[in-house]
């Protein structure tokens, strides 16, 4: 009993593998070729497939010679039915037999297959098959393949058609010979997403304002990607109106950015650098990042408190004391924006402001380790080494040492 459940067991993991391991797409009939053609004796002629419908990745094609009064027994659309998904054909012999005619007469013929219009020309006129993306040299009376874009140069070079070319291998009647192409779509690409649609979409939203906040854009650009392909095909969004498409990058850009932690992430690496820069002594690049946080409404008191210093450190005092008042506004028990107020008032020759904040907060501490008196006796030195002097500086600390 136990070996009974055993075998299911395997049968059902081989089924459910088959079935997660399918290709998603259709075998389009509408598309199909479907032709009956005549060869003279000893002549070559090509026939040009019906054009294949955006997103093809395969065909698969037969080629079925009957002689006179013989009828086909099935079409190749029907027999394809019964395979959901190209890449069954491929699973051993079987599925090569299955989709081979069940008749075929005694006449035989060689062929070949050309991804190039003009290729097939030159082919009719001398016979030559240097050109061919495939080439059956020696004579058959049937045949069948599945040709992918992933293994087959016929499908990697085609540009929406295939020219195959047949020579008579009769010598004195003439052959009936029925070909027929089958085109498997690719359910996404049938859509117009390429490769080359898909990168040209992420390379235009590397580009924009929102994106270049951030250290590394990609999921940002994927998720951008994905909104856009899901509710447009590729040539709708192409003929949508550049205003359209701008309002579409920046709605699903807004989507995307609230949707994911991008958003936390963007504003800690938009700090991170700030602070480097302020280290490095680019204060302007700081205040560049610093000043992105603040016009996204994304700023904290400390992200005030930092432009704050970079305008000090820049002798933009007048900015700086009107940012430093926008971030007591959110946090007014931070005192490194109250020392750095007193600073911005002190040099901007408004002493008196700045005395009575310097008075105030004297006896505490602006950190758990560091005083105020050290912090003023630290940042006149700093302001020093940029050249930022002040009569001023010997007056204030007598006044914070008492």
């Amino acid at each position: 009993m136990q070996n009974k459940y055993f075998i299911f067991f395997i049968l059902f993991l081989v089924s459910t593998s088959t079935v997660f391991s399918q290709k998603d797409g259709y075998w389009d009939k509408t598309r199909a070729t479907s032709e009956e053609i005549t060869v003279s004796a000893r002549d070559r002629i090509v026939i040009k497939t019906q054009d294949f419908p955006e997103g093809t990745t395969e065909v698969v094609y037969r080629i079925t010679l009957l002689d006179k009064n013989q009828q086909m027994a099935g079409s190749l659309v029907s027999v394809l039915k019964a395979i959901p998904d190209p890449t069954g054909i491929s699973q051993g012999s079987a599925g090569a037999v299955f989709i081979l005619s069940k008749i075929s007469g005694d006449d035989k013929c060689k062929y070949a297959i050309f991804s190039k219009e003009e290729l097939a020309t030159k082919y009719k006129a001398d016979g030559k098959t240097d050109d061919a993306c495939l080439v059956k040299d020696t004579p058959v009376s049937k045949d069948a393949k599945r040709l992918s874009a992933e293994k087959s140069a016929c499908m990697k070079l085609n540009s929406g058609n295939l020219w195959f070319g047949f020579e008579s291998k009769n010598w004195i009647m003439n052959q009936k010979i029925i070909l027929e192409v089958v085109p498997w779509v690719d359910s996404k690409l049938s859509r117009g997403w390429t490769l080359a649609n898909r990168k040209s979409i992420i390379d235009q939203c590397k580009t924009s304002n929102m994106a270049q906040k951030m250290t590394n854009s990609d999921d940002f650009c994927v998720c951008i990607l994905d909104k856009i392909q899901s509710k447009y095909k590729f040539n709708e969004f192409q003929k949508l109106l550049p205003m359209e498409r701008s309002k579409a990058f920046k709605d699903f850009g807004n989507s995307c950015f609230g949707e994911t932690t991008l958003s936390k992430g963007v504003y800690d690496d938009l700090r991170k650098q700030a602070t480097l820069f302020a280290k490095l002594g680019k204060q302007g690049e700081a205040i560049m990042k610093l000043s992105t946080i603040i016009n996204d409404g994304k700023a904290t008191a400390l992200d005030y408190n930092a432009i704050g210093n970079s305008y000090i450190l820049t002798k933009q005092y007048g900015k700086a004391i009107k940012f430093l008042k926008e971030g007591e506004k959110l946090d007014g028990s931070e005192l490194l924006i109250k020392l750095n107020l007193a600073h911005a008032y002190l040099l901007n020759d408004n002493y008196a402001s700045a005395k009575a904040i310097y008075k105030q907060y004297q006896s505490q501490n602006v950190t758990d380790s560091l005083s105020w008196t050290q912090k003023v006796k630290q940042d006149f030195e700093a302001f020093k080494k940029v050249g930022i002097k002040n009569d001023d500086f010997e007056r204030v600390l007598k006044l914070v040492e008492k």
